[in-house]
């Protein structure tokens, strides 16, 4: 399954010592399954330094979380932008 897309995040604990965790995206192309063709596959991988989790996901559900993802970004992004305007008053 081809790697779409890899977001890595470190962080620190409360000691200080660095941590990474990662976010995959991988996709499995549409198929031919008995004469009919059949949706492809979105897996977003979830992993740390101890394990790691995967859901698989139909293009539908992943363009619902795509899509909501989206919006909340937008609106962080704006409330942001808004702090910082009445910040600079």
């Amino acid at each position: 399954m081809p790697i779409e897309e890899e977001i890595v995040h470190w962080w620190k604990d409360d000691k200080g010592e660095n941590h990474r965790n990662a976010l995959r995206i991988e996709c499995e192309s549409p198929q031919m399954s008995n004469g009919f063709p059949r949706d492809g596959l979105i897996t977003l991988r979830i992993m740390n330094a101890v394990s790691a989790q995967a859901i698989k996901l139909s293009p539908d559900e992943a363009l619902r979380i795509s899509t909501q993802l989206l919006t909340i970004a937008k609106e962080l992004i704006n409330d942001k932008r808004a702090l910082w305007k009445s910040f600079e008053e």
